[in-house]
């Protein structure tokens, strides 16, 4: 059975019936649905429960379904401890080094899980650390006390710590004793990180040394063809910046600046980070549109690369509106305008009728040339590893080339770095199977099955894959 989430499917057999004789609306005993019905059982038996009457009993009802999404998470965490020495003992008895046994085992996690892989390796250094280092804390999420996300905090906040002390932080929060009982998330963060300190502060304050480090910016998008600029800084650079945002809204506001105080603050930070008054001074977009959006009015939304889907209006309005030309001289495939006092840089891209695949292109050589590289970043848009939506970051072929796979459109996939990588290990194998969208299949070392079709172009209608 085929089951599908946005543009990614994931192959899994159907579950199977309920044992003879247990009714569909009748409750089943715990004991019964371990031992007779089993996971996939259990799960029918609890869809097939009658839905309380009084407010009472709903309310209780929640409090129940949450005590066991928190003891599905423990078990959850149990399996991939056990899914992690399982593999080990295979790889080791087929000759692996150790220092390779693990490979996989988190992006295997990841996609049973149907998340990305950075938030598998996530939740699989979680289980790890659940059920060898923190059994007071593993116990109280079994039990319904705390929950994944607040198990999690635990954890992290825990993280600096040898085995030994985050054991004795673990034995002296004792989860499982009702200690976080009406607690929220920050209270819990304090707790461990003041019980962390206590047992350590030498390694926590490394820890705080070592986040500065990992400053970073990032972008992503956010609705109505805005975008969300992020800066993790140290907490002085971070309060300078923000003071200083801050001061100049304040100096032009009181001179009368009509704008609102973030609308300073944001205008400031562009001029400032760029060095131009309009904030860029060239950009090189790739836009796909229907035709019959840019010439003739459609409704039909187009895709702009490293954002996403943008409204068909707004994108003829960057093509169209205030056109001036450009100071560079533009390719045969693209074409100039100028909007907002920068220039901008726009290719057209087609489609095939029909099938809404960009048209194709092929080469002989085992690296694939820019052009090329080109079309496969437009055409997936994200990493096309099923539930992953990281940056594009290589373009690599889905069938290896020492397996002789083609340097071709077909045989092309977008993946980010960590998928790119673990495609290789043993057991993992991938191909492109046959459609008018460009779909992969990717196999793991249990055999297990996952697809990925690239995200439907404007102007195509996205079907249902089926096996």
């Amino acid at each position: 059975m085929d089951r599908m989430q946005g543009s990614q499917h994931v192959s899994v057999a159907s579950p199977p019936d309920l044992p003879a004789g247990i009714p569909v609306s009748s409750p089943v005993a715990p004991e019964m649905a371990v031992g007779a019905l089993g996971v996939r059982g259990l799960r029918l038996a609890l869809l097939s429960l009658p839905m309380s009457a009084g407010s009472s009993e709903l309310i209780d009802e929640m409090r129940h379904l949450e005590e066991l999404k928190s003891a599905v998470s423990a078990r959850q965490a149990r399996a991939a401890v056990a899914l992690d020495l399982a593999q080990r003992a295979g790889q080791a008895h087929a000759g692996v080094p150790d220092s390779k046994c693990d490979t996989g085992v988190a992006a295997q996690v990841a996609l049973a899980r149907r998340e990305s892989p950075n938030k598998g390796s996530r939740l699989f250094g979680l289980a790890k650390t659940l059920v060898m280092e923190m059994p007071r804390t593993m116990a109280a999420l079994e039990s319904g006390q705390i929950n994944e996300w607040r198990a999690t905090l635990l954890v992290k906040e825990t993280a600096c710590l040898s085995v030994e002390d985050r054991a004795a932080v673990d034995e002296e929060l004792a989860p499982d004793s009702g200690t976080f009982d009406g607690a929220g998330d920050k209270a819990i963060i304090a707790a461990a990180k003041a019980a962390a300190y206590r047992r350590d502060p030498r390694s926590v304050a490394q820890r705080a040394s070592h986040a500065a480090t990992e400053r970073t910016v990032s972008l992503r998008p956010a609705p109505d063809t805005m975008t969300y600029l992020t800066a993790l800084l140290p907490v002085a650079q971070g309060v300078a910046v923000y003071a200083a945002l801050n001061r100049t809204a304040d100096s032009m506001r009181s001179s009368g600046d009509a704008r609102t105080r973030g609308q300073v603050m944001a205008d400031t930070l562009i001029e400032r980070v760029t060095g131009t008054p309009g904030g860029v001074s060239g950009i090189n977009l790739n836009l796909v549109m229907t035709d019959r959006a840019l010439f003739q009015g459609d409704s039909e939304p187009a895709r702009l690369e490293g954002y996403g889907i943008v409204p068909s209006e707004w994108a003829r309005a960057l093509l169209v509106e205030d056109q001036c030309g450009s100071e560079d001289q533009p390719q045969p495939d693209q074409e100039p305008t100028d909007r907002s006092g920068f220039a901008v840089l726009l290719r057209r891209l087609y489609t095939a009728p029909g099938s809404g695949e960009l048209l194709t292109m092929d080469s002989k050589a085992r690296f694939f040339p820019q052009q090329l590289r080109r079309f496969i970043r437009i055409r997936d848009h994200t990493c096309r590893t099923p539930y992953c939506d990281a940056p594009i970051r290589h373009i690599d072929h889905v069938i290896p080339w020492h397996s002789e796979g083609s340097t071709n459109l077909h045989n092309g996939a977008g993946l980010c770095e960590a998928c790119n990588h673990t495609k290789e290990n043993p057991g993992w194998s991938a191909k492109s199977m046959p459609g008018d969208v460009h779909t992969i299949r990717v196999s793991t070392p249990t055999g297990h099955s996952y697809k990925s079709k690239a995200p439907p172009l404007p102007g195509h209608k996205s079907t249902r894959l089926r096996n």
